[in-house]
């Protein structure tokens, strides 16, 4: 039996999306993600030394801005998850 201090196990590579509520600019809206990316998204959230909600906030503004560029006009505009996704992985493979 594991104790209580021992870290946290990883989260299984295929496990399927979890929701959590996020409160955005006074807002209460529920995101979907695979709880891989949750974990991204945390350490992220530490890395940049905010709370995990202004950093969920920062991501959708700049999903919102991204709309008025016209590179953006030829694909559907990214859900908030589908843009935490996007960001996470520009953040971690490169493409800042």
């Amino acid at each position: 039996m594991a104790s209580s201090s021992s870290p946290p196990s990883a989260p299984p590579l295929f496990a399927g999306p979890v929701k959590h509520s996020i409160t955005i600019a006074g807002h209460q809206t529920s995101i979907s993600l695979e709880p891989l990316y949750w974990e991204a998204l945390r350490r992220a959230a530490a890395e940049e030394e905010v709370a995990l909600n202004a950093l969920v906030a920062r991501i959708d503004e700049a999903r919102i801005e991204a709309l008025a560029d016209p590179a953006a006009q030829d694909y559907p505009p990214a859900n908030l998850a589908s843009a935490i996704r996007s960001w996470l992985w520009a953040r971690y493979c490169g493409r800042e």
